[in-house]
């Protein structure tokens, strides 16, 4: 068994096509099918169904590839730890974000990082706080940036910057002639909410705890829910980061939250046994230049993070 082979099984999975695996490992398809093929004769078992269309994995195939794709996480860490000692910061680097943040790091981030960081190939993917534990737990990601705190004791959590979140509010609303609300004043049959799966709707809930909610007004970005609000009324949250993409008019339907103020926790996540130090700080530094200095977490601004 080679980390050659691990690396072709995990392709194959991933393309279900053997001609397409070959291309992404770089060799010819009759090269991989043969070490697939010597794999499965050492382990005495089928890892895929070649009588599907797409090949498909078989029970035991699931099971040695959730374990390859950890053995190849951990064969990356190993060679990290030697680019670390030799000064070199390189590589790849696979990058996830939650939806309500990527809007507002994602293009400074890129900038900085590709200016920063040219040795490192970056890939950036927006999915949900579920997808990226998952992907997170199976080695399939290498880190992410997202809402914490996660209560999960296989990854460790790195706070960023702590936002506050804002309620927009439409001048029809009685809300509006407020100078700043409490959750306690706030009706839910006229709140506009993000769909399930973002974290951000859970935390909203979270500070109108023990209320009930229609599920009708739900929408699939905060930018959708300023303009539900514009056009339809009611109101909405939105984390402090979306004002600067408000234009004047609608700026003045924003009104603080108090009592208590709610804020949010921005973190990078990793599994516990990640070993990269350099590229986390290379991902910290980026954030450091695109956020406010008042929201960056009080250790992020004097100290590199240490693993």
């Amino acid at each position: 068994m080679t980390i050659q082979q691990l690396e072709y099984i995990v392709a194959l999975e991933r393309t279900r096509h053997f001609v397409r695996a070959a291309e992404m490992c770089n060799v010819t398809q009759p090269t991989l099918s043969a070490m697939i093929q010597k794999l499965e004769d050492e382990l005495d078992c089928r890892i895929f169904d070649r009588s599907t269309h797409p090949v498909e994995p078989t029970e035991i195939g699931q099971l040695i590839l959730k374990q390859a794709q950890v053995i190849l996480f951990n064969a990356n860490q190993l060679k990290e730890s030697v680019r670390v000692h030799k000064g070199a910061l390189a590589g790849n680097l696979s990058l996830a974000m939650i939806p309500t943040v990527a809007p507002y790091l994602l293009p400074g981030f890129i900038s900085e990082f590709r200016k920063n960081y040219p040795d490192i190939v970056l890939k950036i993917s927006e999915m949900t706080t579920e997808s990226i534990i998952q992907k997170l737990l199976a080695a399939e990601i290498d880190m992410a940036i997202l809402s914490t705190p996660l209560d999960n004791d296989q990854i460790l959590e790195v706070p960023l910057y702590y936002e506050k979140f804002v309620a927009y509010i439409s001048p029809s609303e009685p809300l509006f002639h407020l100078d700043e609300i409490s959750p306690s004043e706030m009706p839910l049959e006229r709140l506009w909410v993000l769909e399930e799966g973002h974290c951000l709707r859970n935390q909203v809930f979270n500070f109108c705890k023990n209320r009930q909610h229609s599920s009708t007004y739900e929408a699939g970005s905060i930018d959708t829910l300023v303009k539900i609000v514009d056009i339809n009324g009611g109101y909405t949250i939105i984390p402090e980061l979306h004002i600067d993409l408000l234009n004047e008019t609608q700026k003045q339907n924003l009104r603080n939250i108090v009592q208590p103020e709610t804020t949010r926790e921005i973190a990078i996540v990793i599994r516990q046994d990640y070993v990269r130090e350099g590229l986390i700080n290379a991902v910290a530094n980026s954030v450091k230049q695109i956020i406010p200095v008042h929201m960056l977490d009080a250790r992020l601004k004097k100290f590199a993070i240490k693993l």
